[in-house]
């Protein structure tokens, strides 16, 4: 850690709540200076130019559920801590929206909109040593989603209006308040999952949906090549699921498939038994039906401490080549993967144990291999392999998102918003 450094006086006019930071505050290993914890977009205006001002490299901060995924930052001066910005601006219960600071945590946010009857269709994986979905902004920021994805999408698809702050502290907003409001440029678009790279965002609006009446999850298991069968028999549209996830433990056991079915207890009860039917007739063994969810379900992607997590996206119709590579790839370099997620949906999760006796060039090799089994960068497959977090030793050894198509006008992107690299600097493709 540096030596201890007086705060400027710049950044205290500007955020009442400035420290020093110490070594828990850490961003995949690259100390900060400074932690400042701005409660308004006004203040967070006025801390980003401030700093930019002083040459701080700046990297925003929810509750650090997914700070270390992607590469270390190139610079890492100053982290803005955002959950001291977490009010419920305004919930509109009769216009289905809720405006949210950036800062307010998935699981308080939740409960607030659950006294009306409603939710955020937002369900990305638990993680961290709290056990938080985490924030509002982070969620946006990594573009994290789990298993209601394939009814309704990621948090891009549900946000209708977003407040940002860019490098500079000019405050630039987009979208609004009502589900069909197109004012301005799509800039929620162009912030979710950009990884803190182009502007801290402040606020949130987003279309919120019903509390189902009533819930059922029917599970059933299969070989890796049987998994596809099951699939289509769950995404039949009198079946009509609202999610549809896969677990698969070990590249030598059998598959889990569960799906999720909402709406009123009657037609929720027939469609299960409908699908429990259609289930074991596509080859499905052990079919059970459930008002809870089993034990596995949203749980993918994080990786154990000192492990590896990948994300795997793919046409969804290729779902039964990608297991077969994956299982192929896994079994070459005789490693044991963890795989799961929404395999409808096109988006997986692996993961890898920590290294013990897998070494990091091993990791860095199996993800090699992978990518070229599943095709990533290929114009007729279009599946692509993004190393989510990894030890230190395993990103020196491989890119983390390899081969990205529009990586030239990403960077174009990213010089417009932040000339001067300003905002987590590095942590994205291409050393964005």
């Amino acid at each position: 850690m540096p030596p201890a450094q007086s705060i400027p006086r710049q950044l205290a006019d500007a955020c009442q709540g400035v420290r020093e930071a110490i070594p828990q505050d850490s961003v995949a290993g690259v100390q900060p200076s400074f932690v400042a914890a701005p409660t308004s977009t006004q203040e967070a205006s006025a801390l980003l130019a401030a700093a930019t001002e002083l040459g701080l490299a700046t990297v925003p901060r929810g509750s650090g559920t997914k700070l270390h995924w992607g590469r270390p930052p190139d610079q890492c001066d100053l982290v803005i801590e955002m959950t001291g910005s977490s009010r419920v601006t305004e919930h509109a219960a009769g216009d289905l929206t809720a405006t949210v600071q950036a800062g307010r945590s998935l699981e308080r946010l939740a409960g607030v909109l659950a006294a009306a009857g409603q939710r955020l269709a937002l369900d990305p994986p638990v993680a961290g040593p709290a056990g938080s979905r985490g924030t509002v902004g982070g969620a946006l920021a990594a573009g994290a989603a789990g298993p209601l994805r394939l009814r309704y999408g990621t948090a891009r698809d549900l946000l209708i209006g977003i407040t940002i702050v860019l490098a500079d502290g000019t405050i630039a907003r987009s979208g609004g308040k009502v589900v069909k409001n197109v004012a301005g440029y799509d800039l929620g678009k162009l912030l979710a999952g950009s990884r803190g790279t182009l502007g801290l965002i402040t606020e949130a609006t987003f279309r919120l949906h019903p509390m189902p009446a009533a819930a059922a999850y029917v599970t059933a298991q299969n070989a890796p090549p049987g998994v596809p069968g099951l699939l289509a028999a769950a995404l039949e549209p009198s079946v009509s699921p609202v999610a549809a996830e896969i677990d698969w433990p070990h590249t030598d056991a059998l598959v889990s498939v569960g799906v999720l079915l909402e709406g009123d207890p009657a037609g929720v009860s027939g469609r299960a038994a409908k699908l429990a039917d259609k289930l074991d007739e596509a080859g499905g063994s052990a079919v059970t039906l459930s008002a809870e969810p089993p034990s596995w379900w949203g749980t993918h992607g994080a990786a154990a401490a000192g492990g590896t997590a990948l994300q795997i996206a793919f046409w969804p119709g290729n779902l039964g080549a990608t297991l077969a590579a994956i299982q192929a790839t896994a079994d070459q370099a005789e490693l044991d993967a963890a795989v799961g997620g929404s395999a409808a949906a096109g988006v997986l999760a692996l993961c890898l144990p920590a290294a013990g006796a897998t070494t990091a060039a091993a990791v860095a090799a199996f993800v090699t291999a992978l990518r070229e089994a599943v095709g990533h960068g290929s114009s007729e497959n279009r599946a692509s392999v993004v190393v989510q977090h990894a030890p230190h030793a395993v990103l020196q050894l491989v890119d983390p998102f390899g081969y990205v198509p529009s990586l030239s006008l990403m960077r174009a992107v990213k010089a417009q918003f932040d000339p001067g690299r300003m905002l987590s600097p590095g942590r994205f493709a291409g050393g964005i």
